[in-house]
């Protein structure tokens, strides 16, 4: 057994794309998926970008609201999911305590969640 830290001291603070959020690795695959934790500030940003591959973000503390190609607003907390195709722009935004989520990256992801 091997236990591990995802703590946000163990991340990697990211600011590409005006972004500011700490990213915890988890794993990395040899088919191309990775998933990692990712730390969100109040007010901290995922900035507005394209996905270069399918992207899952998966919200496990605190809320915020993202936004697709759409560019409409959608309100996330804890237990929400959120799919993003690949070569889809999106953004993310922490509100009130932050937010915790695990996002999942990769090709091919087929998401097996119940649609909201």
């Amino acid at each position: 057994m091997k236990l591990y830290s995802l703590n946000k001291e163990h991340g990697k603070h990211i600011t590409q794309y005006d972004s500011n959020f700490v990213m915890s690795k988890i794993l990395q695959s040899s088919r191309n998926v990775h998933m990692g934790c990712m730390h969100l500030e109040q007010s901290g940003v995922i900035g507005w970008h394209q996905a270069k591959v399918s992207q899952l973000l998966i919200v496990i503390a605190g809320d915020g609201k993202v936004r697709g190609a759409e560019d409409k607003w959608h309100r996330v907390c804890s237990g929400d999911a959120v799919f993003w195709q690949e070569g889809e722009w999106h953004e993310t935004i922490a509100e009130n305590k932050g937010m915790t989520a695990i996002v999942i990256e990769g090709e091919q992801l087929e998401v097996q969640c119940l649609e909201k």
